[in-house]
C-alpha cells in the first residue's frame, strides 16, 4: 500500500502540470497580462476560505488514491479513502501525514518543499517566490512557481478553470528535483467563504 504523499516517504521532500514542467523553470515572468494573471491566482489563493473538493492523487508510479480536500489560506487537509484510511494535514510551515492503517505518523517542515508555496499566509507570488511559467489554454490557467533561491529543487504547478474571470482549482502538482511528480485533480471545488473550524487542522494525530 503507498503513503499519502511520496515525498513523506520517498525522498519527494523538495515536491508542474503534465510535462509542460521540464520547460518551467526559467526567467521570472515579465508580461503585463501575465503578471495581472498572477495577481488574480495570489488573490484567490488569499481569499478562497472554506473550499472543498474530492480529489484523486497520482503517484509517479500511476498509483491512485482520493478522498476529500480542505483549505483555507494557509492550511490544508487531505483525507484519504483509498487506497486506506490516512491523513494530511498542513498549516504554519509544517506537514503531519498520518497512515491509520500502519498506525505510523509523520512530522516535517514545509520550508523547502514545493507544497509550502501554496501555504504561505498570506501568499505573495513575487520576491521569495518565483513565477516560473504561465500558460493559457480554453477557459484554463495553469501557474508554476519555485522558491527563487532554489528554483531547480522543486516545482508546484496550479491548474484552474477559468471562465467568465472567475477562477476555480482543478490541479496540484508537485514536481521534485528528479523530476518525479505527485498530482492531485480536483473535482467538485467549492468556496464557501467562510473558514473551517480550527480543529481541523491542528497538527495532532488524534484528530
Amino acid at each position: 500500500m503507498k503513503p499519502a504523499f511520496p515525498f513523506a516517504t520517498r525522498r519527494l521532500m523538495m515536491g508542474g502540470l503534465l510535462t509542460l514542467l521540464a520547460a518551467c523553470a526559467g526567467a521570472p515572468v515579465q508580461q503585463p497580462d501575465q503578471q495581472a494573471d498572477i495577481a488574480r491566482v495570489e488573490a484567490y489563493l488569499n481569499t478562497s476560505d472554506g473550499l472543498q473538493a474530492n480529489f484523486v492523487q497520482t503517484w509517479p508510479d500511476g498509483g491512485k488514491g482520493q478522498g476529500v480536500m480542505h483549505y483555507d489560506p494557509g492550511r490544508l487537509r487531505l483525507d484519504y479513502e483509498t487506497p486506506g484510511s490516512m491523513k494530511l494535514v498542513a498549516q504554519n510551515g509544517h506537514l503531519l501525514f498520518v497512515d491509520h492503517r500502519r498506525e505510523s505518523v509523520t512530522r516535517m517542515s514545509l520550508g523547502h518543499q514545493p507544497l509550502g508555496l501554496l501555504l504561505d499566509q498570506p501568499v505573495h507570488l513575487s520576491g521569495l517566490i518565483s513565477v516560473t511559467a504561465v500558460q493559457h489554454g480554453q477557459n484554463s490557467l495553469q501557474v508554476s512557481l519555485a522558491r527563487r533561491d532554489s528554483e531547480s529543487q522543486g516545482i508546484l504547478t496550479l491548474g484552474f478553470s477559468d471562465i467568465a474571470g472567475k477562477l476555480s482549482l482543478l490541479v496540484i502538482e508537485m514536481t521534485d528535483v528528479e523530476r518525479q511528480h505527485i498530482r492531485l485533480d480536483l473535482t467538485d471545488t467549492t468556496v464557501s467563504g467562510q473558514k473551517w473550524p480550527d480543529a481541523m487542522f491542528t497538527l495532532s494525530a488524534s484528530n
